[in-house]
């Protein structure tokens, strides 16, 4: 009974206390949260600029038009299914096929590492979408202008429209930065130790529910906050270089 009384109790009053003891969870959820996020959006656009490059390269084969137009043809058609599929399933869904499912086929991987391909797999797919029309937004009158001065479609692509299109897509791919941050919170369901895990770790030792929670809130607020404020500086400097 005076166990119980003690436990209503500490849920009961609001305090921040705990942290003198539990801060350091916090700060691991932290460094865990960062790094996922960071080897995510890695791992997402160079998986992103492949499934990009399925959906806009034409496949050269020994000028046999009817093989290069049906390999494109199936590059594209994968391309599709993939970020469909990935568009259409929940994330959380994903997570587990990776970290549950795999191990039924003899793959199997650490906690870490299924989150980290989870959300890279994800991600990929609408960083794709990001670098597509990141692409598309370049005037195609840059490679007309390309290809009339003797430059192939692909040095022109990748010293001509590219650079411009970085311009163009780097702000969204800050903002899926921002998004992979936060959908990392789901990686606590696998037992990675970010942020909501250190939630749980302090829920369990403490009896508080409220509290942790307000903290977890203020670390991905400082997070997302000061990396918008980041990427808010490098748009401005990309406009700038655009009036010169």
């Amino acid at each position: 009974e005076t166990f119980i009384f003690d436990k209503e109790e500490a849920m009961r009053e609001l305090s921040f206390t705990f942290l003198e003891k539990y801060y350091p969870v916090f700060l691991e959820g932290i460094k865990w949260t960062i790094s996922i996020a960071l080897v995510t959006v890695i791992m997402g656009v160079i998986l992103g600029s492949i499934l990009c490059l399925m959906k806009t390269v034409k496949v050269k084969f020994f000028n046999i038009r009817i093989i290069e137009s049906l390999l494109t043809a199936i590059l594209r058609i994968v391309s599709n299914v993939y970020v469909e599929i990935i568009r259409g399933t929940p994330l959380l869904l994903q997570i587990y096929l990776v970290f549950f499912g795999l191990p039924a086929l003899g793959v199997k991987f650490g906690a870490f590492t299924s989150c980290v391909i989870a959300l890279s797999l994800n991600s990929a797919a609408y960083v794709s979408e990001i670098i597509r029309a990141g692409i598309e937004a370049v005037d195609k009158g840059q490679m007309e202008a390309a290809r009339s001065l003797g430059t192939t479609e692909a040095k022109g692509m990748i010293y001509i429209v590219i650079p411009q299109a970085i311009k163009n897509i780097l702000p969204a791919i800050g903002n899926e930065f921002v998004a992979v941050i936060k959908e990392s919170s789901m990686a606590s369901t696998i037992g990675v130790a970010e942020i909501m895990y250190a939630v749980n770790v302090v829920k369990g030792a403490t009896w508080k529910s409220f509290e942790p929670l307000i903290v977890a809130a203020v670390c991905y607020f400082t997070i997302t906050f000061t990396l918008g404020r980041l990427l808010g500086i490098l748009e401005r400097r990309l406009k700038a270089s655009d009036s010169r």
